[in-house]
């Protein structure tokens, strides 16, 4: 690491338009330090902070706009939480690994669990989710919060299968919407919720498998079809990621962030000295894009915005 808060990082630049993403001047600031595999990165521009996930830790932190400080937000409870968003009033909502749960905390505090099953079997392991301008939760529910120890609890699959799901907050009804995934994982919509990208890094567990994003069309019932790949990732895996306005892709990948056109052509690269877990956009402008990284939190500020979801 560099001195004075900042990482030793650059960009690289494979496409000509992604000059006009990025200032080449800018530079990695390096927030914070200490976990084990830091994830689901939420802002919340009200409160100027962020919320982020140190899943092996069993804790989620909070980062302070103002003052640069970092603090536990919750944790020791067995939760093991992953994956965040900020709903369209406000709230959080959280994926947790070790209790195998989508929940919601309130505007004063209290937690709502907003589905821990689907048709009487508990989930995996709720991974990373978002929320539809419809008010729907979309979420993927792969086996890694129950493969070991380290990021839950080990326990065999109730359902049978890695899926993804849609969940109704206000009638409780929950549906398979996908179901023909090794590891899903990170997701989400385009800026006019069309298409759903949904990532599968089933090659984390199997040799030589998935590691990459694909593509659906989203019916006005909320159904999915098509499903093609979009991107295949060229470092390691994708896992969380978020869009800007333009419909761009920012993504984790193993030596920084990824940026694919609306074509899936990947133009370049924020490079990260850790391993990238998740994105998100966030500030007053929401164009300084907060990078979860293995032990760290990230921030670089960019000319482009991210997309408005809340």
């Amino acid at each position: 690491m560099a001195e004075n808060g900042m990482a030793e990082s650059g960009f690289e630049i494979i496409d000509d338009r992604f000059r006009r993403c990025v200032k080449l001047s800018a530079r990695l600031d390096h927030l914070w330090e200490g976990g084990r595999w830091t994830e689901g990165p939420a802002y919340f521009p009200a409160g100027r902070a962020l919320i982020f996930s140190d899943i092996p830790n069993d804790r989620m932190l909070r980062w302070d706009e103002t003052t640069g400080a970092v603090g536990v937000f919750r944790g020791g409870e067995g939760r093991y939480t992953n994956g965040n968003t900020v709903d369209r009033q406000g709230r959080l909502v959280s994926c947790e690994h070790g209790g195998r749960r989508v929940t919601r905390t309130e505007h004063d505090g209290r937690i709502t669990v907003l589905a821990d099953r689907f048709e009487g079997k508990r989930f995996n392991s709720p991974n990373d989710v978002v929320v539809r301008s419809d008010g729907s939760i979309w979420f993927t529910d792969p086996a890694y919060g129950i493969d070991s120890n380290y990021e839950g609890f080990q326990a065999e699959s109730e359902i049978g299968g890695d899926h993804v799901y849609r969940l109704d907050p206000e009638t409780g009804d929950c549906r398979i919407v996908a179901d023909d995934f090794v590891r899903p994982n990170g997701l989400a919509f385009s800026p006019d919720e069309s298409r759903l990208y949904i990532v599968d890094s089933g090659g984390t567990r199997f040799a030589g498998g998935e590691r990459h994003l694909r593509v659906f069309d989203v019916a006005a019932d909320g159904t999915l079809s098509g499903g093609a790949v979009f991107a295949t990732c060229s470092a390691g895996f994708f896992d969380g990621f978020r869009l800007d306005e333009a419909g761009r892709i920012w993504s984790s990948a193993a030596d920084g962030v990824h940026c694919l056109e609306p074509d899936g052509t990947l133009i370049g690269k924020v490079l990260v000295p850790e391993q990238v877990s998740n994105v998100c956009f966030g500030g007053p402008k929401r164009n300084r894009l907060f990078i979860t990284a293995t032990t760290s939190l990230y921030a670089i500020l960019l000319p482009v915005n991210g997309l408005k979801t809340f």
